[in-house]
């Protein structure tokens, strides 16, 4: 018996807003969400519906009644396939206008908050070419366009140095021109991809796990210098010289030159030792005179132009007289603590990762800054009363925790150690509401501003004051 296809098509649907995971909204004529892959508020659509759930469908645009004013032409190639920038099809006016909402909406609806201020949004003055770090995958069996594939014909070439097909580990697109990153970025991508094939070294095939080449890491900072990080999947010293010794004679602006071995199943390389074939193995970013020490590992936003705008706003929002102790709470290398600490009394920094830290440290030293410390652990379990007493009660704290916000331990210590001031860095509003409701019997949220890191995609940064009720 042939199964009975569920999906079902709406026609002339009006779409209305765009948010959640970067997807369009509109309302289906039996009142539930519509959640659509590849439409822009404003569009008039006809849907079809490709997975459903109690209260909402999950839809592709096949028809357009009418096209949006919000809409403009994707500059890049992949753009539909590739995952990575899904809003390449509506002009960024817009895209500021929606993460402004979507982040207003969250302390509203979640949090339960209304800020006194809402800022308006700050955008980035590049919309494209703003990323400081990439990172691609090689493969050997590279995924194919429905032409390739209804073409029947043999396709010769399978290897891609590209990014991975959403929602799929083991397949990957292979780029031609990334829109991400500023020069040298697509000309090193592309000139390693045609040296290894030409030389018939093998690239990673995931499920099979073989092949040498795994993955390709670009890092470029404000300064000019660029560092590139090729991962081999076992010890080959003959080719790894012939890759590496490609990239060193043809990109003579890379300053650091790196190489793993990881011989594991994932290919995280944090818990695996960086190799220098050529310069240093690090290179340096700058902002206001400090100087960070950027390794292969190391945490740094990934946009530096913006980055130095969201330290701004995160200072001004401190209100710092040089009176007061500050606790930066998931420091990473330091870069907000040491940003802030030229108005306060002391800094201190607490993170997670051992590897930041000792950079925090290092950064700190070079730059000459003597009131800041930094201390290592998991944030709830250093975060005591004995680690307060020992350091000193905060008049202000600065936090920038990862997406899934503060655990719970560390926002009740927070309200049991009370500082005058909170300043809330949140690259997930969901979650920063979250936290924001439950420290709203103490604290006032008295100003928020959206600080757009990733033009092209939903993502958005957001900073919040709080003061003591």
């Amino acid at each position: 018996m042939a199964r009975r296809n569920k999906n079902k098509i709406f026609e002339n649907v009006a779409v209305t807003e765009a948010g959640a995971k970067g997807k369009a909204v509109a309302k289906a004529p039996d009142g539930k969400v519509i959640f659509i892959d590849n439409a822009v508020p404003g569009d008039i659509a006809t849907v079809r519906t490709y997975k459903k759930r109690k209260a909402y469908y999950f839809a592709k645009a096949t028809e357009f009644a009418k096209l949006s004013d919000r809409r403009t032409e994707p500059e890049c190639q992949h753009f539909g396939t590739c995952g990575g920038c899904k809003w390449q099809h509506m002009n960024y006016e817009s895209q500021l206008h929606f993460k402004e909402n979507e982040v207003i909406n969250q302390l509203t609806r979640i949090g339960k908050v209304n800020p006194l201020e809402v800022i308006p949004i700050l955008g980035s003055e590049k919309q494209y070419f703003y990323r400081n770090k990439m990172e691609f995958s090689f493969s050997d069996s590279r995924w194919l366009t429905l032409d390739e594939i209804n073409s029947q014909k043999e396709i010769e070439d399978r290897n891609a140095l590209g990014f991975h097909i959403p929602g799929m580990w083991d397949k990957i697109l292979d780029i031609k021109k990334c829109h991400l990153q500023q020069d040298p970025s697509n000309a090193i991508r592309n000139g390693i991809k045609g040296f290894a094939s030409e030389q018939d070294v093998s690239f990673f095939n995931p499920r099979k796990q073989e092949g040498l080449l795994r993955t390709l890491m670009i890092r470029t900072s404000s300064t000019g210098e660029v560092m590139v990080l090729v991962q081999f999947f076992y010890k080959d010293e003959e080719k790894i010289n012939l890759i590496l010794g490609y990239l060193k004679d043809n990109f003579p602006e890379i300053t650091s030159l790196l190489y793993v071995i990881n011989e594991k199943g994932n290919d995280t390389i944090y818990d695996q030792e960086v190799l220098c074939f050529a310069g240093r193995d690090y290179i340096i970013e700058a902002m206001e005179g400090l100087q960070f020490k950027i390794t292969a590992k190391s945490f740094y936003q990934t946009n530096s132009a913006q980055a130095y705008e969201l330290y701004k706003i995160t200072r001004n929002f401190a209100e710092l007289t040089g009176n007061e102790l500050v606790y930066d709470l998931y420091t990473g290398t330091g870069t907000i603590a040491q940003f802030v600490a030229k108005e306060a009394k002391k800094v201190v920094g607490v993170e997670v990762v051992p590897e930041a830290i000792e950079d925090a440290k290092a950064n700190a030293k070079n730059n000459n800054i003597k009131n800041t410390d930094f201390f290592v652990g998991d944030m709830r379990k250093v975060f005591t009363k004995d680690f307060i007493a020992q350091n000193g009660t905060p008049d202000v704290i600065i936090t920038d925790p990862p997406r899934e916000g503060m655990h719970k331990d560390v926002v009740e210590q927070i309200i049991n150690i009370k500082p005058k001031r909170i300043v809330y860095v949140s690259c997930n509003a969901a979650t920063q509401a979250r936290d924001l409701q439950m420290l709203d019997a103490l604290y006032q949220v008295t100003k928020t501003q959206a600080v757009d890191m990733f033009p092209q995609t939903h993502h958005v940064e957001n900073v919040v004051q709080l003061e003591l009720r």
